[in-house]
This record gives C-alpha cells, structure tokens and sequence, in this order.
C-alpha cells in the first residue's frame, strides 16, 4: 500500500501535545520582580473572635480519613499551579494521563501529617457540589511566621483553596491568613485557635458549570465555618486560587479530586469527611 503523509495533522498532533505538557514556573527567574506581591492585600485586618467545637460525620458521609489509613487517597505526579497557564496545563494534563502513586503523608496517633517534600495528596474519589469537614492542627514552630508559619491548603476540586496557616498573632497578608479563599476573599473574621490546638473547617462548596461551549454558567461558591465561626457567606470565586497573577475559568469536568497541600510544614488533619449534594 503506498504511504501518505498529511502534514496538516502532524502539525495538529504536535501543537496539541505541546499544549497540554504541564508548565513549570521557573520561581528563581521571578525573584528581582516578584509578581505574587501584586495580589496580596493587607487590609482590612479581619477582627479576632473566640472559636466555637468540632463536628461528628453524618450516616450519609463518604469517610476520607478516620484516623487509621490513606487508603482513599494518593499522590498525584503534578498537584497545582501557581499562576493560571500552569494551573489549566496541569488539570488537561492529568485528566489525559492521570500519573499517581502511594501518598508519603504520615498516619500516627489518628491524625495525618504532611511530610514536607513528600507532594500533595488527593482523594481517590472526585467530587464537585459538596459539604466538607476537616479538622487540621498546626503545631507550634518557634522561629516561623508570616506564611512560613504551619502553610498548608484544602483545595476543592484541587483547584479553589481555603488556606490553611497559624493565624493566631501571626501577622501575614489579610488574603493569604487561614481561613482565606486563596488571594481572592478574606476571612469576615480570624477565628483561629493557638498553634498546637486542632481547628475545623465546615464548608458548603458549589462547585462552578459551564455550558457546552466551554463558557461559563455559574461561578464556583464557598461558605465556610472556622471553628463553628462564620468565615466565608456564600462568596464567589473569579477562577481557581493562584499565587501569582489574576485567576480565571477554564471549562473543566464537574468533579475533580480534593486536594491537600504540602507546603513544607508538618501540619496535622483528622476526622475528614465529605457529603456530595
């Protein structure tokens, strides 16, 4: 059979490879211009209040961690982005080839603590429209403060983070304290406990539609309790929580993973669980 050759298609083949390898932020390169200090924002300063008690699963809950093991969950090859073209390239990326191994998080006395250097994990399971409870514990750290004090992250979806920090007179950028949707709303108040006392967070989270054209629909939405405190009144998101750069959508399915980050902090979380709605 004699062979035919389209160049029209190789081109399309290789473009579209090219377009979903995931980007690699060179953060050495952004130093002299350090961009990320565009979105912080360090007024208003949330006011302080005294937290409230934790919260036990329902019967219809799907258990993510009761203290005993990592087995609905796995490190994934690529975690998230900092900036936007990295943060869509690695989701296209991994929805194409989903690359995961065994999660190097410690499980001990019932709680499971970040291994820094270790990677993000991810549940197993996807999720969209959801109530999430977690209880996380930052442990005490003399010498640290600002974000390097106890940083961690809940990304729902993998893509939209309620931060997680000691924010208990640890001074940082009002959008990046605990409790933050990531660089784009701040707490309506700080109701934080003392490093080495756990925390909970409740959250409503809705997830973001988009039309069949890849548009959007409906922005994503978040309530969320700290410590039985309101924290978060229904807000809307502008996109996926970035470091570096304004956010934006991107037409992705309506479930993804949840996500944990390593932040090089040995934080602490226990009694995770998650209803779909």
């Amino acid at each position: 059979m004699k062979s035919v050759f389209f160049p029209s298609l190789v081109l399309l083949m290789t473009v579209t490879i090219a377009f979903t390898q995931p980007i690699k932020i060179d953060f050495d390169a952004l130093q002299e211009t350090k961009p990320w200090l565009e979105t912080e924002q360090w007024e208003p300063v949330p006011a302080v209040v005294t937290p409230g008690v934790y919260t036990s699963a329902p019967d219809d809950a799907i258990i993510l961690f009761d203290g005993q093991d990592l087995n609905s969950w796995h490190k994934p090859k690529y975690g998230y982005g900092a900036r936007m073209d990295e943060v869509e390239s690695i989701v296209k990326w991994k929805l194409e080839h989903p690359e995961n191994s065994a999660p190097e998080w410690t499980v001990k006395s019932g709680a499971l603590i970040v291994k820094p250097g270790g990677g993000a994990i991810e549940t197993n399971q996807a999720f969209g429209d959801c109530q999430l409870h977690i209880e996380w514990l930052a442990p005490e750290d003399p010498g640290k403060k600002d974000q390097g004090y106890s940083n961690s992250g809940v990304f729902l979806m993998g893509l939209y983070e309620i931060q997680i920090l000691n924010s208990y007179e640890n001074k940082t950028y009002a959008n990046g304290q605990a409790g933050s949707m990531y660089k784009q709303h701040i707490p309506l108040v700080n109701a934080s406990r003392p490093p080495g006392e756990w925390q909970s967070y409740d959250i409503v989270f809705m997830a973001p539609k988009f039309n069949n054209d890849g548009s959007l629909q409906s922005p994503a939405t978040i309530t969320a309790f700290h410590n039985g405190v309101l924290i978060q009144n229904h807000a809307i998101l502008k996109g996926p929580c970035v470091y570096i750069g304004e956010p934006y959508y991107f037409a992705h399915p309506e479930k993804l993973p949840l996500l944990l980050q390593d932040h090089g902090d040995k934080v602490r979380f226990r009694n995770i669980w998650i209803r779909e709605l």
